[in-house]
């Protein structure tokens, strides 16, 4: 003769949490940062930021290396190399620098050449895109004759005389260098053309005072 045990379920006392793990029966996510609180930057995520145009501190540069050097040194343990680099800057709307820069390795050498061009940048005069009249530059042993051209002549360079116009903004010129061909005479002396550039405007108010 079998005999039978029949369990009956107790009653829910009060205060007792009939599920012991303690859910509510709310669906929780198991995302990591679902529960967080809202966003700081009023929803907007990274790629927003990220595609947000840069702000300039000042105008757009552009920046030419014309030359660098290597000087070679003989020492007990072998040869010590340096560099030096040439490098002009300008805005292409009349304001250039030139700046020379040395270091044993290349990259600080432009580096350098740029930064000393940026803090000594100069404004010249311009006719549209070409000059205002005729004139000769001269730098120690470098001298380089500038003349006026006709739209679509384009820019009659090269070397150092072609890195230092394009950064002034100069698009027809036609120009010679009679002088020496040292890369720093040359370019000094195409600065020093630019700068004894004037405007008929200003011949004129020199005239009248």
């Amino acid at each position: 003769m079998s005999t039978e045990t029949v369990t009956t379920p107790a009653a829910d006392t009060p205060g007792e949490n009939r599920n012991p793990s303690g859910n509510t029966g709310q669906r929780r996510s198991s995302r990591p940062g679902d529960n967080r609180g809202p966003r700081r930057d009023g929803g907007q995520g990274r790629r927003d930021r990220r595609d947000a145009p840069a702000k300039s501190d000042g105008p757009e540069m552009i920046e030419k290396v014309v030359f660098i050097n290597r000087c070679a040194k003989v020492v007990k343990g072998g040869r010590r190399f340096s560099f030096s680099a040439l490098a002009v800057v300008g805005d292409q709307k009349g304001n250039i620098g030139v700046g020379l820069g040395k270091a044993n390795e290349v990259p600080d050498a432009i580096r350098k050449s740029t930064e000393h061009a940026k803090k000594r940048l100069i404004h010249v005069k311009l006719k549209g895109d070409t000059i205002p009249h005729e004139v000769m530059g001269v730098f120690d042993g470098g001298k380089v004759l500038l003349k006026p051209a006709s739209p679509g002549t384009g820019l009659i360079a090269g070397g150092g005389v072609r890195a230092v116009l394009e950064a002034a903004g100069v698009k027809n010129v036609l120009t010679k260098s009679m002088g020496s061909n040292n890369h720093i005479a040359v370019v000094n002396a195409t600065v020093a053309a630019l700068r004894q550039l004037r405007l008929a405007e200003d011949i004129a108010t020199i005239r009248k005072s």
